[in-house]
């Protein structure tokens, strides 16, 4: 792809300075910017490269003020960060389009498949199954019975989505995640074997969701696990039976959630996060990286950390008094021997 600076600046609904006719055909990190590229600079820390890159294009913020002088164009935008997340779109050059059935596609006789899905070689889509207009399914994906895939839906290779399950519109699932295995149900015996619970409920997830490589999203003892929309997971995740994630809340990888657990909208759990079962998260929470939920949260748009997790400003305050235990240790001894003495000399 090639494009000037100045189509650039109108895609981007930006403000140009310097030569409009400049041509670029990828973006780059500034870095590594060269002739023929299109950089960006979203953090203060990075503005000396802005000075030395060879890239052809910037993307800067409106109150970028330039120290030295900067050879590249410069296009003005409102949100550096979201107009990259725009600029990568434009280059995307990855999605699979092939419209129409792969001959070496299994498809029951009984699917209902738009007439504009691409749906890949070696795939299998089980009976009456829905695919939605505008979906794309990457070879080696399977759809067992009943599934219902909406529109614009991109499923890369290796997807696994069980019986039953239904995928909102818009929505993206990375390779290798399985989406309505069975939730971990199993029921004690008095001769301490476990007898299985049947899973008989299924998985329902949003519009626009966002779901990350190797997750593994189980299905309802009965119900449904519940992804809403704008959900953006991230990879190796679980999420056991029954969970419900709100809306727009985002989780990085590693974290696992135990069954029925509900969390809330528009929260940000970091990576290796553990979740009990049968709890409830509050809107707006913020959970950091490698803490245990062992509790319900019930104030909104607090942050927290630890295992078990507290409220973040008390967890760094107890984490300065922690660094400090060692010398405490000692002027606790010297006080006892202190104290030993005087009641010797009494």
């Amino acid at each position: 792809m090639h494009v000037t600076a100045q189509e650039l600046c109108n895609y981007l609904n930006g403000k140009l300075e310097g030569n409009p006719n400049a041509v670029v055909n990828r973006p780059a990190k500034i870095e590594e910017g060269e002739y023929g590229t299109v950089s960006f600079i979203a953090h203060p820390k990075y503005e000396d490269y802005a000075y030395t890159t060879q890239a052809s294009v910037l993307l800067v913020s409106h109150d970028f003020k330039p120290e030295k002088p900067v050879t590249a164009t410069l296009i003005r935008v409102e949100n550096v960060y979201a107009c990259v997340g725009t600029l990568l779109q434009k280059f995307n050059g990855r999605k699979y389009r092939n419209e129409g059935v792969d001959s070496q596609a299994s498809v029951h006789s009984t699917a209902d498949i738009a007439d504009n899905v691409s749906v890949g070689a070696f795939c299998y889509i089980g009976s009456n199954t829905k695919i939605g207009s505008g979906s794309v399914i990457y070879p080696q994906v399977f759809l067992g019975d009943n599934v219902v895939i909406g529109e614009n839906v991109i499923l890369y290779p290796g997807v696994r989505i069980l019986h039953d399950c239904k995928i909102g519109d818009h929505t993206i699932i990375h390779s290798n995640t399985v989406i309505g295995s069975d939730g971990f149900g199993f029921s004690p015996n008095g001769d301490g074997t476990y007898s299985k619970i049947p899973q008989i409920g299924h998985v329902v997830v949003g519009k626009g969701v966002e779901i990350g490589a190797n997750n593994v999203i189980d299905r309802a003892t009965m119900g449904a696990t519940q992804i809403k929309d704008g959900v953006k997971l991230d990879n190796l995740i679980q999420v056991a039976h029954n969970v419900e994630v709100g809306q727009n809340t985002v989780i990085a990888a590693q974290t696992g959630i135990a069954g029925s657990t509900k969390i809330g909208n528009n929260c940000m759990i970091g990576g290796q996060v553990g979740f009990v079962g049968h709890i409830e998260v509050a809107d707006g929470s913020k959970i950091q990286a490698q803490s245990g939920v062992a509790r319900s949260i019930k104030e909104e748009g607090k942050a927290w950390h630890g295992s078990p997790a507290f409220a973040y400003n008390s967890f760094m305050r107890s984490q300065v008094v922690f660094r400090k235990l060692p010398e405490m240790a000692k002027q606790i001894a010297a006080l006892e021997a202190k104290l030993a003495s005087l009641t010797t000399k009494d």
